[in-house]
């Protein structure tokens, strides 16, 4: 399955217009409508705050280079 995300501001509420879209003519697709509560940009600053938070915490301060290339080859792998 590919999946592919666009965000958009609805204009009109009786028809949405999709353009530009990486599918080939015939393919089937599901389109699924979520309404978000922040756009993407407030999304990507709410992210960076977390991820802030999170490497400020003691237990992460802890970890070492090796210990992340340890961990995501351990990933990789699976």
């Amino acid at each position: 399955m590919r999946a592919y995300r666009k965000y958009l501001t609805i204009e009109n509420p009786k028809q949405v217009t999709l353009s530009d879209l990486p599918f080939e003519a015939g393919d089937c697709v599901e389109v699924v409508m979520i309404a978000t509560e922040l756009s993407p940009t407030a999304q990507l600053e709410t992210l960076h705050t977390l991820l802030k938070t999170t490497q400020a915490l003691p237990q992460a301060r802890t970890l070492s280079d090796a210990d992340l290339a340890t961990e995501v080859a351990a990933v990789r792998t699976r």
